[in-house]
């Protein structure tokens, strides 16, 4: 058993992948001599060398588009996005080619492309460098969705989208990098599509994504000495997403609460919310509740960007003042 950060765990994950098949190959914006702008690659140039860690221009289409291209060939790939922002530049790569080729040639062709991105504010870089934008992608058909709040999560969910045929988008936490925690020794694969209790309880349940993980676990521990027992689920992936994990919780606890660094305006928990209406209504005792960021452009200033984002605060202020 090791101690990683977060950031380490993600070069982990790729090397442990890169070793294991020798066609895979990464390309992004200084992710080789330079180790990445989050130090998340480092080391892999000295592995794996210049042929499959390769640097690229800043073109978010081109790097995209020679992802796409050389995964049509067969050849799986690793492809970072520096900022989730920037999804936007490459959007159409994304959501109207990667997304639909396997649909679109009747299961003749995948894409086995990862695109890695830094996702969530937290970092003081402002409206365009700041989003949560797990929610754009969940919404397109055809595409997986992963965002871990922990380094043992990192290595298992990196290496499950590696070895996924379709395209899937990681989402790495900029304001969980510098977190540690333990990562076991031996191969580690997860499977997509399966979220974790993370802290069992009877009194409410908590759905949780990547940073909001750890301050709703914050804010359990915080219930907890008031006599409110929160039961915690990180969801770790939105597609596919673990329905059964969240019901059968909601039919335990009888209350929800989703905590959403996107904006409120279609963020993911609104779906999460739906789906339990439809089909637990009648395990509710009280309204389902999310605690979500404002539909605003995420402020710069550190008091406005806190303020903004969920805190552990805000999410056990609404709890106590919800949960009858």
């Amino acid at each position: 058993m090791a101690e990683l950060s977060y950031r380490d765990a993600v070069a982990y994950g790729i090397a442990q992948e890169m070793r294991r098949d020798p066609n895979l190959v990464m390309l992004g914006e200084d992710i080789a001599a330079a180790g990445g702008v989050f130090k998340t690659t480092v080391g892999l140039l000295d592995e794996f060398g210049p042929r499959r860690i390769r640097d690229t221009p800043i073109s978010e289409q081109a790097i995209l588009g020679a992802a796409m291209g050389a995964a049509m060939t067969g050849i799986p790939v690793i492809a970072e996005i520096m900022f989730s922002d920037f999804l936007a530049v490459c959007f159409d790569i994304v959501a109207n080619e990667m997304a639909k080729s396997r649909y679109m040639t009747g299961g003749q062709m995948t894409v086995p492309v990862v695109v890695r991105t830094a996702n969530g504010g937290g970092s003081r870089f402002g409206a365009q460098h700041s989003q949560s934008v797990e929610n754009w992608c969940m919404m397109i058909p055809g595409l997986k969705v992963v965002a871990p709040s922990n380094s043992r999560d990192v290595v298992g969910l990196m290496a499950a989208s590696i070895r996924d045929p379709d395209p899937v988008v990681f989402f790495e936490h900029k304001s969980l990098l510098a977190t540690k925690g333990e990562v076991p020794e031996g191969e580690i694969v997860d499977e997509l599509g399966k979220a974790t209790v993370v802290r069992e309880g009877t009194d409410c349940t908590i759905v949780a994504l990547a940073l909001m993980v750890p301050r709703a676990l914050a804010a359990a521990e915080r219930l907890a000495g008031e006599g409110i027992s929160a039961e915690v689920i990180d969801l770790r992936t939105l597609v596919p997403l673990d329905t059964q994990t969240v019901l059968a919780s909601v039919a335990k606890t009888n209350r929800l609460y989703t905590v959403e660094e996107n904006p409120r305006l279609c963020g993911w928990g609104a779906e999460v919310a739906s789906i339990v209406g439809d089909e637990a209504f009648w395990d509710l005792d009280g309204p389902l509740v999310r605690i979500t960021t404002p539909h605003i452009p995420l402020p710069a200033a550190e008091a406005l960007e806190d303020m903004a984002i969920p805190s552990v605060d805000r999410i056990h202020e609404t709890i106590t003042k919800t949960l009858d």
